[in-house]
């Protein structure tokens, strides 16, 4: 298995820096898209446990829509061979705590898709 081949660290890169544009900016339509659409998908939230796309999708359509700028502290990608990967994320967000995001990407039939998230906050910067 090679790990971080190029090609596909491109890949997952740009399929990241795509959630990335629609959680900033509540583009619920490629948010849902990027959710594999499943019922064994799960994103577990700073305040929630959401299990399968569904639960996902009635979220994000439930969510308001201020509030969500951030900054983009640092981001770690790594890619098992050529259809698994880990993105993980630190950010910043003006009067709130730090937090962290971690997806599981797996290269489906129609392309790249989240299969698991995760998203906390810290108590304070490291």
């Amino acid at each position: 298995m090679e790990i971080n081949r190029p090609d596909v660290v491109a890949e997952v890169t740009a399929a990241f820096e795509r959630y990335e544009k629609a959680l900033t900016s509540n583009d619920v339509a490629v948010l849902d898209e990027l959710f594999w659409d499943s019922p064994q998908t799960l994103r577990y939230g700073a305040g929630e446990n959401l299990y399968g796309h569904d639960a996902i999708c009635a979220y994000r359509a439930g969510r308001s829509p201020t509030g969500l700028g951030r900054d983009v502290v640092r981001v770690v990608i790594t890619t098992y061979g050529e259809n698994s990967a880990t993105a993980n994320m630190e950010f910043a967000r003006p009067g709130s705590r730090p937090g962290r995001q971690s997806h599981t990407w797996v290269r489906m039939p129609e392309g790249w898709r989240i299969v698991a998230a995760h998203v906390s906050l810290m108590e304070k910067a490291q």
